[in-house]
């Protein structure tokens, strides 16, 4: 292998030279900002009066072929392509007159000497050899405009130069000038090198520098000797050490507070390379400038504010902990505002504690994060906005921040109580949990407690007052309902606290746990424990007790701020691409802004075509691709044609290129969404200022309202179709866009989604470990072709290797929750989608657990008996696989619906007929009855139901008898269907008896007693 400095048309001159690209190389792919890059680095070589430029490495191996020499292209395809694109563009410019040089004719020089072999065959005539589709686009180039192939990347690179020679920026003369100085390293391999091997090395590992390192390159070699030192010392290395050496990580953050956009970490580099240009400052002002702000970055990492207040290190800590960096852009900004006197300490510490709230009222209402980056990207400026000082600062921020919508929400009280009341807290991520007990412990007293040292060295645990697994003990102290307050309170915040002695208190009884010398509750010095020890039993009564004093004292850590503060001028609404749920029905647009940008619009379609013909500018290959593609893997080929007679009402975006105009708002938003994931865009940064026709909160009560009316109508249905397998058996009608039912799965769940423009199903994978969620959704893709063949339609399948859940969708497009009229059809989506997905995709998860389908099979079949039997009243909402539960029209006319006085299974009934299912071999039936709320009048009836069927707990003050039970009947596994109903068959008949004698003893005693 040899290597050596050349000149790149120097590498490319030679009549027997032919540049071929092998088949394994992929397919000419550099894009609009590839070629926009090199332009401009040509340009500044002209306006520099540079003598060189280095332009990369081209590694090649020689291959004699008669005559010719052919070089066969292992490394640097894309840069030659774009060179031979570019200087084929010269030639084509000049030939046709539109362009002029003072040199004689370069076109036909650049023609023979780089571009072709001219006294080579005519199919041999083309020096460059690209693989096989490219070469026939590159071929095309070479004729008339009309046969060039308008898909190909080659066509489209083509054409952006011919737009930049034409723009005449540089005379064609410098410009050709400039080509001839890039210097090229030209590696040629030896006859024996592997040019596979050196392939992969080439595209291999390696320790690439860091952003940050390219960044102190750019800064400091530059610079003189001496000079470079002084910069080094004076600031690099304090950057660094402000930073803990994260410096790439820093000045992402730092170009988000100057530019309003956060660069991927991989571009950082390009990003401030052309800030640092474009600012035209001096480089020490520069680095002095970011030397202050990485000051700022070592509070936020080093939890110090030094601003002397132990509350604001406090709450740095707790964010640390949690992890949270989104934040970081707006909060460098309000310590650089403290630093110039326009803060207070005291309003830094309200805007940190304030910060705080608002993420963990979030992440309790499981609020999406994707609108967070672009929320404190944007905050400070839109504090100060409101009028133009930062006057009344922390008033702006509250303003600011409650004023959000949709996924940019601060959780009011209700959802947020609400919320963390049914939340499943033992299963949330370990740094969450933490950090909620430590909350619980330690606020509103300074005696507090080492909570997350102690959690982090296990001394700490978090503690199930009523344990995991119910001893005997336990389900008597539970009473009847045992089981059901076991599934419903287990990992909820009311039945957990922090202990040193988990190990010792475990499955004990809640007198041992309490009185225990070592560890108990009395024992403990936790200030959460207190209460705890205090009490004789621990049931329902006092989890909702314990549930309502912690959701009250929520309220009093995590406070709802408030302010007084509204802006002079009214805002305008806004939200952004990415607001799926946002109603824009009826809603006029008065501007958008894109990337920081703002443009004022008359119209929905205004801006739709602004925005498709911004984004074909910046890749023109996406549109040309769904234009000319005769693929139909998606559905966006329907409205982008390369003919205007295709589309109903054309929009043109370019020669050849139109898009479908006539679509409602709702399917325009879709349409985009779909192309920035094309473009790899950020919906978030696309957003849309809306005209002020209807009251903002009248419009989200619309929504909701809307949304609740759909799952009225459409959980029956749902219900209906699950009723076996029980999904949404306890689905109530919800005010949120998506209704969640169970698998049988703990930390999978199967969600219907109603939307604006479309319908979906989500199987959601998303239990606390993620490794286990990646490992579940990798089961289930590998078996994708038999799932997708059973079903017949193509799902979509998200592995979604950035967030903690996977999941499979599936959709239903142009159909619209807002249109009553679509309501059956989206609802028969849910329900049937659903159960079919589940049915499709459970089998691959449940091998494992024969036990566990068994029993959930055997309470399949009881459930349908209760559907089939023609005298019984099923309720699937109140069953479950151990229970059961139905009613009977008799039963019912003794003891009447209390409606108004919720039971203790929240229903107006207060007695359930319950199958009772705990080993799957043996069924009976058991009548059951609830005191709650119950009247005097009912309470006198139960008192005779007991003075005849003696109940076992039938003392004073109870709160659940069972007065009568049939005799157990065998349903071993060989038995079928049928024969499983006939025994239930017998067991329906002793309920019948019981009733027929209940009623005669109660009428015998009603006369004797009258």
């Amino acid at each position: 292998m040899k290597g050596s400095e050349a000149k790149l048309l120097n590498f490319m001159e030679g009549a027997n030279n032919r540049y071929i690209i092998p088949v394994y190389q992929r397919k000419y792919d550099w894009k609009y900002d590839n070629c926009r890059q090199l332009y401009e680095d040509l340009k500044k070589i002209v306006i520099d009066n540079r003598n060189t430029h280095f332009f990369g490495s081209i590694t090649s191996q020689v291959v004699p072929n008669g005559n010719k020499i052919e070089f066969h292209i292992i490394d640097g395809q894309q840069r030659l392509t774009t060179i031979t694109l570019l200087l084929l563009a010269i030639r084509n410019l000049t030939k046709k007159g539109l362009l002029s040089s003072n040199e004689g004719n370069i076109g036909e020089e650049i023609n023979q000497r780089f571009i072709i072999s001219p006294w080579a065959k005519e199919d041999d005539k083309i020096k460059l050899r690209p693989v096989k589709s490219d070469r026939e686009a590159l071929l095309k180039l070479f004729g008339e405009e009309e046969d060039y192939n308008p898909a190909s990347n080659l066509t489209l690179n083509y054409h952006f130069f011919c737009d930049c020679l034409l723009k005449k920026e540089v005379s064609v003369d410098d410009l050709y000038s400039a080509i001839g100085k890039l210097e090229i390293i030209s590696i040629t391999l030896d006859p024996d090198d592997n040019a596979q091997l050196i392939f992969e090395s080439l595209n291999s590992t390696g320790l690439a520098l860091t952003e940050g390192d390219k960044i102190r390159n750019y800064i400091l070699m530059g610079q003189p000797p001496q000079n470079q030192t002084k910069l080094y010392d004076s600031y690099w290395t304090i950057i660094e050490k402000c930073t803990n050496n994260d410096v790439s990580g820093f000045i992402r953050d730092y170009l988000s507070v100057k530019q309003k956009v956060t660069p991927t970490i991989n571009n950082v580099y390009r990003v401030f390379k052309a800030y640092a240009e474009s600012i035209q400052i001096p480089i020490e002002s520069l680095l002095e400038d970011l030397r202050r702000y990485a000051r700022f970055y070592e509070k936020l990492l080093s939890c110090k504010s030094g601003l002397k207040n132990q509350r604001l290190d406090d709450c740095l800590y707790r964010m640390m902990r949690l992890e949270i960096i989104v934040t970081r852009p707006f909060l460098l900004e309000v310590l650089r505002l403290n630093q110039d006197g326009k803060l207070s300490v005291d309003d830094v510490l309200e805007i940190f504690l304030i910060t705080e709230n608002y993420l963990f009222r979030r992440n309790i209402c499981d609020v999406p994060t994707n609108a967070l980056n672009k929320i404190f990207l944007n905050l400070n400026k839109e504090i100060l906005r409101y009028d133009n000082t930062a006057d009344n600062y922390v008033k702006k921020f509250i303003y600011a921040l409650l004023s959000k919508k949709e996924s940019g929400r601060f959780p009011s009280d209700e959802e947020f109580t609400a919320a963390l009341a049914t939340k499943q807290i033992y299963q949330m991520r370990g740094k969450y949990k933490a950090y909620l007990f430590e909350r619980f412990e330690n606020y509103g007293t300074i005696e507090t407690k080492d909570v997350y040292t102690h959690l982090d060295n296990n001394i700490y645990t978090i503690e199930h007052i009523m344990p995991q697994h119910l001893t005997p003990a336990w389900v008597e102290s539970l009473g009847v309902n045992a089981a059901d307050i076991h599934s419903t309170w287990l990992h909820r915040l009311a039945n957990l606290t922090l202990t040193g002695y988990n190990p010792n208190l475990s499955n004990k009884s809640f007198i041992e746990k309490r009185d225990s010398e070592e560890g108990g509750y009395k024992a403990s010095g936790l200030k959460m424990n207190q209460k705890i020890a205090n009490k004789d039993c621990w049931g329902l009564a006092e989890l909702e007790e314990r549930n309502t004093e912690m959701i009250a004292l929520s309220t009093k850590i995590w406070a709802l701020p408030q302010t007084d503060f509204v802006p002079a001028e009214k805002e305008f609404d806004s939200c952004t691409l990415d607001d799926e749920n946002f109603e824009l029905t009826g809603r006029d647009i008065a501007k958008y802004s894109y990337q920081n940008t703002e443009q004022p619009v008359s119209s929905w379609a205004d801006m739709f075509e602004h925005i498709v013909k911004f984004l074909h500018q910046k890749d023109k290959s996406i549109l040309s691709g769904l234009a000319y593609s005769s693929n139909s893997s998606t559905d966006l080929f329907k409205y982008v044609s390369s003919t205007e007679n295709d589309l109903r009402s054309a929009i043109k975006i370019d020669d050849s290129i139109f898009v479908e105009r006539n679509t409602s708002t709702s399917l325009k938003m879709s349409i985009l969404r779909r192309l920035f994931v094309l473009y790899d865009a950020d919906p978030m940064d696309l957003v849309f200022y809306l005209k002020d026709e209807e009251n903002e909160k009248a419009a989200e009560e619309g929504r909701h309202q809307l949304r609740k009316k759909y799952w009225t109508y459409a959980i029956p249905i749902i219900q209906q179709k699950h009723q076996l397998r029980g999904s949404f058996n306890n689905s109530n009608p919800t005010t949120s866009n998506t209704l969640s039912g169970g698998v049988g799965i703990s930390g999978l769940r199967i969600d219907c989604v109603a939307n604006y423009d479309f319908a979906r199903i989500d199987f959601v994978i998303s239990k606390s470990d993620v490794k286990q969620n990646k490992e579940i959704f990798d089961v289930l893709y590998s078996h994708k072709y038999e799932v997708e063949s059973e079903l017949g339609v193509a799902l979509t399948w998200e592995r979604a290797d950035d967030n903690k859940a996977s999941w499979i969708s599936y959709y239903s497009r142009d159909i619209s929750i807002t249109n009553e009229n679509d309501w059956e059809r989206m609802a028969n989506f849910h329900a049937e989608w659903s159960d079919k997905i589940c049915s499709a995709l459970l089998p691959y998860l449940q091998e494992d657990d024969e036990e566990k389908i068994r029993l959930q099979n055997r309470a399949s079949i009881l459930r349908q008996w209760t559907i089939e039997h023609p005298a019984v009243n099923e309720n699937p909402a109140k069953s479950n696989r151990t229970f059961t539960r139905f009613t009977t029209d008799a039963m019912t006319e003794l003891l009447p619906d209390l409606p108004n006085a919720p039971s203790g299974w929240n229903t107006d009934n207060h007695y359930f007929y319950e199958i009772v299912n705990r080993a799957g071999n043996g069924v009976y039936m058991q009548f059951a009855l609830s005191s709650r709320n119950a009247n005097p009048e009912f309470l006198d009836i139960c008192e005779r139901i007991n003075e005849f069927y003696k109940a076992k707990k039938g003392k004073k003050n109870w709160q659940w008898r069972l007065p009568f039970r049939t005799k157990t009947v065998c349903i071993s596994d060989d038995l079928s269907k049928e024969q499983i109903f006939e025994k239930l068959d017998e067991c329906i008949e002793e309920i019948q008896n019981f009733e027929r004698d209940l009623k005669n003893k109660l009428s015998l005693d009603k006369s004797a007693k009258a």
